[in-house]
């Protein structure tokens, strides 16, 4: 480093605290291994310790002397962590940083720096540089900045991963996208990942608009019933004689114009999947029959005193209640709501899913601006202005509103246009806000006093506790004090409200 003081860490000696530090993100093993660093100064002493303690955290380090070098590198592989050193000779920090980000615009570059002025670091940062590490350092400052560097890799993977899956299995729909790194939706798909492949049924609560049938149709084509057909049904959309006609099927002349036998919609999804949205709106009647089928595999259609089809189905159920208000008011069964949620997916709202907003608007922007003005017109881009106005909205319709929004933009903002805030429609409807808003199934006044207290408190512990443990990022520990509360009280009221958790996050600090 020509103009440079030299870092006084250097050598095997430079780090003495790295011997079994802990990675205080805890990346697995198999992540760090695939993620690729080049380390870039052309002090050897430092470049070799700094090189040492990745490697021995299990990362795979590349390293490069000189400038030239290091371009060369970047032009032919792709890295995932640059650390350039800012002051070098021939060739300067910001340079090969704009060598970096031009090559590959997601990856991820920290300079180093042994003369950390205010001017050399903004700079760099403005540049493009993810963060700047000032000289001298220790191993563990090192650890710690490249642990958090490793992390964004690996939720950019998972976002990418995620938004690929929907693009294959959606690309002709306008199904609501499966992407998001928020805590609780990323345990809601992880759970349905794990269910997926079992024939177990499954309970999706959630509201409107949060994604609860495009979570039914990841665990169906993630099952081993993915060749047969998943068959969905709005238990809310039709009357009770259609219901039961379109679930059972029906024998010629049980009613006025069934001039034909009928197959329903449970022999239909034979082998396959039968989802079952808005189950809460089905009436009591059909509900009993349901069971019937559930407990024996046995199709009786309508008009027909005899067993007319053996079914093989998996069950997937949604509602947009709180499904165990839903059993103690009486509207569901509550041996027909135990035999369904044998596994139980709470999908939150987007009010708390807010880091997922620019994610999922970005994506739908794409998908859009193509479908209305095809691949040759330059893409819009969203400026930081505009994330934060979305990210300010209540969003009651939740991320089908934010679809809905973001391709009324895709219509009329002009090619490689910034998008600014007053570009966003703003539709009020005239609502108050989420967080106290009176959802489907909270009482009226015309209930008892007691019973309607009840549901108001539940619904005041469900939204609050899950607010919280958002906010606390799974930890449960963190949770716990942020409510004055001990981790047992906390546990009892999230399963009261069948609130996912993590008990191996309990102990997290």
């Amino acid at each position: 480093m020509s103009s440079t003081p030299t870092a006084v860490t250097s050598g095997a000696s430079s780090f003495p605290d790295s011997g079994g530090t802990r990675d205080p993100l805890s990346i697995p093993p198999e992540v760090k291994a695939n993620i690729r660093i080049l380390l870039i100064d052309d002090e050897r002493t430092l470049r070799e310790s700094c090189a040492s303690v990745l490697q021995m955290d299990g990362f795979a380090v590349t390293l490069a002397g000189r400038g030239e070098e290091a371009r060369e590198l970047l032009k032919r592989r792709k890295f995932d962590i640059v650390l350039v050193d800012l002051y070098m000779s021939q060739v300067s920090g910001l340079e090969i940083l704009r060598t970096a980000l031009e090559e590959h615009k997601d990856t991820i570059v920290v300079v180093m720096t042994g003369n950390p002025s205010v001017t050399s670091s903004i700079e760099a940062l403005r540049a493009g540089a993810w963060d700047y590490l000032p000289k001298p350092f220790s191993a563990t400052h090192l650890q710690v900045l490249i642990g958090r560097a490793s992390h964004a890799v690996m939720m950019s993977r998972e976002a990418t991963e995620l938004r690929q899956q929907v693009l294959q299995q959606h690309s002709h729909s306008d199904s609501i996208a499966l992407i998001g790194i928020s805590p609780l939706f990323r345990k809601a798909v992880e759970l349905a990942r794990k269910v997926a492949p079992t024939d177990a049924s499954v309970f999706i609560s959630g509201e409107s608009g949060t994604g609860k049938e495009v979570i039914a149709q990841f665990i169906h084509q993630h099952s081993r019933r993915a060749r047969k057909a998943m068959v969905a049904i709005n238990c809310a959309a039709l009357p009770e004689p259609l219901l039961e006609s379109e679930m059972f099927g029906h024998r010629k002349g049980s009613f006025t114009g069934a001039d034909r036998d009928k197959p329903g919609l449970l022999e239909t999804a034979n082998g396959g999947t039968l989802f079952l949205d808005e189950l809460t709106e089905m009436p009591m009647a059909l509900q009993a029959k349901l069971l019937r089928v559930i407990q024996d595999g046995v199709v009786r259609r309508v008009g027909s005193e005899t067993t007319d089809a053996q079914v093989d189905v998996r069950f997937i159920s949604a509602t947009n209640r709180y499904p165990q208000q839903a059993v103690d008011s009486g509207i569901l069964r509550g041996d027909l709501f135990y035999r369904l949620r044998v596994v139980p997916i709470a999908l939150p709202p987007l009010r708390q899913r807010q880091e997922d907003i620019p994610l999922l608007a970005n994506h739908f922007l794409s998908h859009y601006w193509i479908r209305h003005r095809g691949g040759a017109a330059r893409l819009p881009r969203l400026t930081e202005e505009s994330i934060s106005f979305l990210r300010s909205r209540p969003w009651r319709g939740n991320v089908r509103e934010l679809q809905n929004v973001i391709e009324h933009v895709a219509v009329l903002v002009d090619p490689d246009q910034e998008i600014q805030p007053n570009d966003i429609p703003v539709y009020d409807d005239g609502g108050t806000d989420p967080s106290v808003e009176r959802p489907s199934g909270l009482p009226v006044n015309d209930e008892p006093y007691h019973a309607a207290k009840e549901k108001v408190v539940a619904h005041f512990e469900r939204e609050y506790f899950a607010r919280l443990v958002n906010r606390a990022g799974g930890n449960m520990s963190k949770a716990a004090r942020l409510a004055g509360v001990d981790r047992t009280t906390l546990y009892r009221l999230m399963d009261k409200h069948q609130l996912p958790r993590d008990e191996r996050a309990g102990d997290a600090e």
